[in-house]
């Protein structure tokens, strides 16, 4: 069990929610005041949602000022899209990022970046949406949620932990959780995706893990609990020197935490 995890965790999704919000609508308020704020990181699922819902409401109670202040300095880069979708497809998550994020808040696509998974040529797109997070500083603030199989992003074991941006082979597990948005079908979900790779994640400057849910309670068991390695990416996770746990009660179903850093 790894002891420097900070932990906060919470009775349901919904006080987990408004915690976490209250953190990020902090962080967005600090991020007015730099010179050259680096990119956040941002992921998509159905744990955000309510996050995404309740972060819109708050920041448009912003006064007019800081709000468009906000607003025009936004810069985001998202974790992975599927190969295949249209961009209008209300299956991709650059759809998901607009209907949840960019579209309440009025971003622009260059402002919430999403890699183009329309594009013909993938690698292509994985290596250029590398290099310009890269020119951008890296990730400063990112958020993560983890899969079933262990999987952060769409980084799928085995994955080791200098991963780079790339395009990935969607495992059956990934592609049968990510099932109930293509009607329950796994042969309707894409077999591959450009995502970002374990290196760049874990340059970020925080790292903030959301996990909700008792599907989830075997797979953070395994986290919290198993060394570092390439068949659990999430893993690696373990090797940052700040990194944040939030999850509610269902999610820690399996889990004691005694003798960790829980607040």
């Amino acid at each position: 069990m790894h002891k420097d995890i900070r932990i906060f965790s919470f009775e349901d999704s919904q006080g987990l929610a408004n915690s976490f919000v209250d953190l990020v609508e902090k962080y967005l308020y600090a991020r007015l005041s730099e010179s050259k704020p680096k990119p956040i990181g941002l992921p998509t699922g159905r744990t955000m949602i309510p996050i995404y819902k309740l972060l819109v409401d708050r920041l448009l109670l912003w006064p007019e000022r800081e709000l468009n202040e906000l607003i025009h300095g936004w810069e985001s880069f998202n974790l992975d899209e599927y190969i295949g979708l249209s961009l209008d497809d209300i299956n991709s998550y650059r759809y998901f990022m607009f209907k949840y994020l960019g579209g309440p808040l009025g971003l622009k696509k260059n402002q919430l970046r999403v890699p183009f998974g329309e594009t013909e040529e993938p690698e292509k797109e994985a290596y250029s949406y590398s290099k310009d997070l890269r020119f951008k500083g890296g990730l400063g603030f990112l958020i993560l949620g983890l899969g079933v199989n262990g999987h952060i992003g769409f980084n799928e074991p085995p994955c080791s932990s200098d991963s780079c941006t790339r395009v990935v082979n969607l495992s059956k597990e990934t592609r049968t959780q990510n099932s109930f948005s293509f009607g329950g079908n796994i042969d309707n979900v894409p077999i591959r995706a450009i995502s970002i790779g374990l290196k760049e994640i874990l340059s970020a400057d925080e790292i903030h893990l959301v996990v909700t849910g008792i599907e989830k309670s075997e797979i953070l068991y395994e986290f919290l609990h198993k060394n570092c390695s390439k068949s659990l990416p999430a893993s690696w996770l373990k090797l940052h020197q700040k990194i944040f746990l939030w999850v509610d009660k269902d999610a820690l179903n399996k889990v004691r935490l005694q003798g960790l850093n829980k607040h």
